[in-house]
C-alpha cells in the first residue's frame, strides 16, 4: 500500500486548496473501514491533527480549522480529500494524510501548503 498526496502549493490568504491522498493497492474493504486523517506540521511545530474521519461517526476538526476545512472520501477512487477554504498564513505547513486500518497504519508523503498574507 502506498499513499500518494497531491494538491498543495502556494495560495494567497483567503484562497482555497484541495488536497488529495490516494491509497494505491488498498482493497475496498480496508479503505472503507479506515479512519483517515490529515495532519499538519507548521514550521518549528509538532505534527498536529487537522481533520479526521472515522466511519460511523461525525468528522472531527481542530478548532483552528473548524468551519473552513472539510474532509471527505471517495471509496471508488480510494482517495481522501481535504478541502481548505478561507486559508490563513497560519495554515502554512506540511500536510500529511494518514490511514489507520485494521491491517496497519500508513502515512502519505508530506505536501507543502504555503499561504501568503
Amino acid at each position: 500500500v502506498q499513499l500518494q498526496a497531491s494538491g498543495g502549493g502556494l495560495v494567497q490568504g483567503g484562497g482555497s486548496l484541495r488536497l488529495s491522498c490516494r491509497a494505491s493497492g488498498m482493497i475496498l474493504s480496508v479503505f472503507s473501514s479506515a479512519t483517515v486523517s490529515w495532519y499538519r506540521q507548521s514550521p518549528g511545530q509538532q505534527r498536529d491533527l487537522a481533520a479526521r474521519f472515522t466511519p460511523g461517526t461525525s468528522s472531527h476538526y481542530a478548532d483552528s480549522v473548524k468551519g473552513r476545512f472539510t474532509i471527505s472520501r471517495d471509496n471508488s477512487k480510494r482517495t481522501v480529500y481535504l478541502e481548505m477554504n478561507s486559508l490563513r498564513p497560519e495554515d502554512t505547513g506540511v500536510y500529511y494524510c494518514n490511514f489507520d486500518t485494521y491491517g496497519g497504519m500508513y502515512w502519505g508523503q508530506g505536501i507543502q501548503v504555503t499561504v501568503s498574507s
